[in-house]
C-alpha cells in the first residue's frame, strides 16, 4: 500500500496551532494582524497543496506575501486614480 499524507490543509490548521503560544503573547493589536495573517495563509491553502512534498511553512510564508503583494497592487491603483481625479468606487 502506498503511504497516506495528511491533507494540507490539517497540517496547516496544526501549524497555525502551533503557533498559537506565540500568538497569544501578542498585544491584541498585533494578535489581530497575526490572525490575518493566518487567515491569508487559509485562502492559499488549495494552491499550497499542489506544492511537492513542501514543508509547511513554506507555503504559509508564501500566501502571506502573495496576498500582501494583491493587497499593495490594489493599493497603488487606488492610489493613481486618486491622483489622476478618477473614481475609485467602481
Amino acid at each position: 500500500m502506498g503511504k497516506t499524507f495528511e491533507s494540507f490543509r490539517l497540517t496547516l490548521e496544526g501549524e497555525i496551532n502551533r503557533w498559537s503560544g506565540f500568538a497569544r503573547a501578542l498585544r491584541r493589536s498585533d494578535r489581530e494582524a497575526f490572525d490575518e495573517l493566518m487567515d491569508m495563509c487559509r485562502s492559499y491553502a488549495s494552491e499550497g497543496s499542489n506544492a511537492i512534498n513542501p514543508i509547511i511553512f513554506e507555503p504559509m510564508i508564501m500566501s502571506i506575501l502573495l496576498a500582501q503583494q494583491v493587497k499593495i497592487l490594489q493599493l497603488e491603483n487606488k492610489l493613481h486614480a486618486l491622483k489622476n481625479g478618477e473614481d475609485t468606487y467602481g
